[in-house]
């Protein structure tokens, strides 16, 4: 599996991050954010979650994210978890996800079916309320095992997620006691964070 790594600068060790992709990839936005965790502080690992279509396939992102399936999703994150933890700049103890539009799903479902995080960190998780396969549940349905604190970053004029669907994953953390903490930002749609694209809404204010 191809992996994008991204490591701060000094002795260490330091706090490791799976950072999960969108839909088109390990890109320049995606390495952009590896590049800006390790300026943080951080080892940062961008697993390509489309490795298994080769080098060499010209399909388009909808198509290869249809071929992905949560078990496969799941295999993937724990495989760079076990890679960070090989790697002697990672502290092993402090391990983080962080992921944007699918990403941010795959972040929703992993701090459910992972005990490895101390934080996941979701931007505009779309589908997170529909399973990719038919073994498993939705990220929604297994919110009840999540393990750690969730940080959730929503744009008011996102349709997937919409407000409601914010409003949803609020209620539902707060039904089984999960520490979580939400963030709406106006002017905003999907893939709000994402300066390689048209969504892409720059504010001059912070």
């Amino acid at each position: 599996m191809r992996m994008h790594l991204s490591v701060a600068e000094g002795p260490g060790p330091f706090p490791g991050m799976v950072v999960v992709q969108h839909q088109w990839g390990v890109d320049e936005f995606m390495q952009s954010i590896t590049a800006r965790l390790a300026q943080a502080g951080y080892v940062a690992a961008a697993p390509d979650l489309y490795h298994r279509d080769g080098p060499e396939c010209t399909d388009d992102v909808i198509a290869r994210r249809s071929r992905l399936s949560d078990r496969k999703v799941i295999n993937d994150v724990h495989a760079s978890v076990k890679f960070l933890r090989s790697q002697p700049a990672v502290d092993e103890n402090r391990l983080g996800i962080i992921g944007f539009c699918m990403g941010g799903r795959v972040a929703y479902l992993m701090a459910a079916a992972s005990t490895d995080f101390k934080a996941a960190v979701v931007f505009y998780a779309g589908n997170t309320f529909r399973a990719w396969g038919r073994d498993l549940p939705s990220p929604f349905e297994r919110t009840s095992e999540i393990h750690c604190a969730v940080q959730g970053h929503f744009g008011a004029d996102d349709q997937n997620p919409s407000p409601d669907d914010m409003r949803k994953l609020d209620l539902e953390l707060t039904k089984f006691d999960k520490k979580h903490e939400f963030y709406s930002y106006p002017d905003a749609a999907h893939a709000f964070m994402d300066h390689t694209r048209e969504s892409y809404r720059r504010n001059d204010q912070g």
